[in-house]
């Protein structure tokens, strides 16, 4: 649980922080007249909940339990992030308008880089308390 829940925290912190610094404009410019004012936080939640959930299933539980090194726990983290984050973003460019390769890539790219270091943060934070 308290490897979830610093995973989770990571996560959230820093998305939020990329969303409204640097994705919100890029998004805004091409697709702001189908964005919403203001999200639907109970969808972000489940989204997030479950994400985390994931990650720490397949990747930081597992390593926490077999001493697995940071660097494994970086690369299938970024593999499941790319994955994700691909699919969202490849299926959107092929059926929406105003898709654009911009946002493909920064996004995928963002999917990897924020699980791996997500789950390599969660992972070391947790080993720090518990150990």
């Amino acid at each position: 649980m308290i490897l979830y829940a610093l995973t989770l925290a990571v996560f959230l912190i820093v998305d939020v922080v990329w969303l409204k610094l640097v994705v919100l404009d890029v998004f805004e410019a091409r697709i702001g007249g189908m964005m919403r004012d203001q999200p639907l936080l109970g969808v972000a939640a489940a989204f997030y909940a479950a994400y985390v959930a994931g990650i720490v299933y397949l990747v930081s539980g597992p390593a926490m339990a077999a001493d697995v090194s940071m660097g494994s726990v970086a690369l299938q983290a970024a593999i499941i992030g790319l994955l994700a984050y691909g699919t969202y973003e490849f299926t959107n460019m092929s059926v929406m308008k105003g898709w654009d390769w911009t946002m493909v890539s920064m996004d995928t790219a963002w999917g990897g880089v924020l699980t791996a270091g997500s789950a390599v943060a969660g992972l070391a934070l947790t080993r720090l308390l518990v150990n």
